[in-house]
């Protein structure tokens, strides 16, 4: 890993199982005026900087599913770090994911780094 490279850095582009616990359509744990757009979980056996799961978007998905395997094609920076996911082989313009992941990542100051 390189001097400027974050820990997500390494996920890019690998294959990760997600475990959905915040399916598509699904309100928001904290924040009940948060209807979740897309499916939302977590990779198991891992640790983020809130000293938990790191947190998943799964994309182009139309339906709620508990579990997805798919590319890491993003990471994004912010308290805790965030992965997005999506279908192996499909790749996402930054404004894309910006759009996808807006839901959430609105009160947040966030980095995306995109597969290139």
């Amino acid at each position: 890993m390189g001097a400027s490279e974050s820990p997500l850095e390494s996920w890019l582009g690998k294959l990760v199982p997600v475990v959905i616990d915040r399916p598509l359509g699904s309100l928001h744990p904290l924040h009940p005026d948060i209807v979740h757009p897309i499916n939302y979980g977590y990779i198991p056996t891992t640790v983020a900087g809130d000293l938990e799961p790191i947190d998943a978007c799964v994309l182009e998905l139309e339906v709620p599913v508990s579990s997805f395997i798919g590319e890491v094609v993003v990471r994004h920076d912010d308290a805790e770090g965030k992965l997005v996911v999506a279908p192996a082989g499909r790749r996402y313009s930054i404004a894309e994911i910006e759009a996808a992941i807006r839901f959430q990542e609105q009160y947040f100051d966030s980095e995306i780094r995109a597969l290139s």
